[in-house]
């Protein structure tokens, strides 16, 4: 077991970078973390989707300060909640996904958050899927847990308010989602829960039952969102999502897309860079002589350097200077030759390797991130056909890779 930090100066930073709120009081959590009590908390990820995406690398990473401060950390697979869809800020019943769909999603979880977590080692992080524990519930257990909450508490978020006034339908099931949510809490018996500040309901959910089930005070801490100076949220809607199954270029390309305002606020959130030069970048920001660019290609290394390694954001950096800055189609493009001349455009991405995985060769298509010689093609299903001359596959601003009829 390693040795529990009570460090003061490293203890005020835990608890105040990239943090909101944290419940029930900032005073409780720290007088526990000064005695060097070593605490479990954890942090939940449905599966929802085939990657994890920076948003959740920023709980990920606020997990692995805990972790280098002694506490025991577990990083949870929500593959049972995954199934049930968290209706948190959503207009409608989310399409309720298999245990076949959600297990297919997770399967590279782990691997991604390695790039911030210890799996190894004296304090690895644990690994948990939340099946462990819901499928021995019984319907006995279920009226159990839900008495433990009302009718009254679920009905007055927004969303469920908003589908009120809209007449859209509220199935029971998504009353269910915090339940399930704070019954983990109770099934791992917790100290600490982390999470985005949308998920402050699921979470103080999982806190009263700690109270009312396990005996014992749950703290709960709500992380910032990444969003810049003018409360514009980085995401997938935006098409600047950086999704952690992306290849080194993208991530570094995509970085450098995001507004001048995100990025002090992106190297508190997303690095472990010392918080006094964060603070300085963001001062020197502000000077009208200071070019951002220069900290935001900072950003852009050390985020591609935290997933993908050293070597991999130096190359990815020169790409950018290259081909963006330079505005240079680079001399070496990969050739492929393929036998096969009909192909779907997301599927000739994925057989050429200018994405990873087919999900994110949709994303980047819808994104209007995809050209075919030269022109940009946002069907998903767009039907390519490779001529005798070869077609020029244009991925982002630097991936380049020229097809050929074999």
């Amino acid at each position: 077991m390693s040795k529990v930090i009570t460090d003061k100066e490293k203890i005020a930073e835990l608890l105040d970078r990239g943090v909101e709120k944290i419940y029930p009081t900032r005073k409780m959590l720290e007088d526990k973390l000064m005695k060097g009590e070593r605490i479990r908390l954890y942090c939940g990820f449905d599966p929802s989707a085939a990657s994890l995406h920076i948003g959740n690398a920023i709980l990920i990473n606020k997990l692995a300060q805990f972790q280098k401060m002694g506490h025991e950390v577990i990083f949870l697979i929500g593959d049972f909640t995954g199934m049930i869809g968290d209706p948190t800020d959503k207009a409608a019943t989310r399409k309720k996904l298999t245990r076949e769909e959600v297990l297919q999603n997770c399967q590279s979880y782990q691997k991604q958050a390695s790039a911030f977590l210890d799996f190894e080692g004296e304090n690895a992080a644990q690994v948990k899927y939340n099946s462990e524990w819901m499928d021995k519930l019984t319907f006995r257990d279920l009226i159990e847990v839900s008495s433990h909450f009302t009718v009254q508490q679920m009905i007055q978020r927004d969303m469920f308010q908003k589908r009120l006034e809209d007449e859209k339908p509220i199935h029971l099931h998504e009353f269910l989602y915090p339940l399930a949510q704070g019954y983990d809490s109770v099934a791992m018996d917790v100290d600490l829960e982390i999470g985005g500040n949308d998920q402050m309901f699921n979470m103080m959910a999982g806190r009263d039952l700690m109270k009312s089930m396990g005996k014992k005070e749950k703290c709960v801490i709500t992380l910032k969102l990444l969003a810049d100076d003018k409360g514009k949220k980085m995401g997938k809607s935006e098409g600047n999502a950086v999704f952690l199954d992306t290849d080194a270029n993208n991530v570094y390309g995509i970085i450098m897309s995001w507004p001048d305002g995100i990025v002090p606020v992106a190297f508190e959130l997303c690095t472990n860079i010392d918080i006094k030069e964060v603070d300085k970048i963001a001062n020197e920001m502000k000077d009208a002589e200071v070019n951002p660019r220069d900290y935001k290609m900072k950003l852009a290394h050390e985020l591609t350097r935290i997933i993908h390694g050293s070597e991999a954001a130096d190359q990815a950096q020169e790409h950018f200077i290259r081909t963006v800055q330079k505005k240079e189609i680079p001399t070496e493009i990969t050739n492929y030759e393929l036998r096969i001349t009909n192909w779907k455009l997301v599927d000739l991405l994925f057989e050429v390797k200018l994405v990873s995985t087919k999900s994110d060769g949709r994303r980047m298509i819808e994104q209007g991130a995809v050209k075919v010689d030269g022109e940009v093609v946002k069907e998903i299903d767009k039907e390519i056909v490779i001529s005798s001359e070869g077609i020029l596959l244009q991925k982002g601003k630097r991936g380049f890779v020229k097809v050929i009829k074999k």
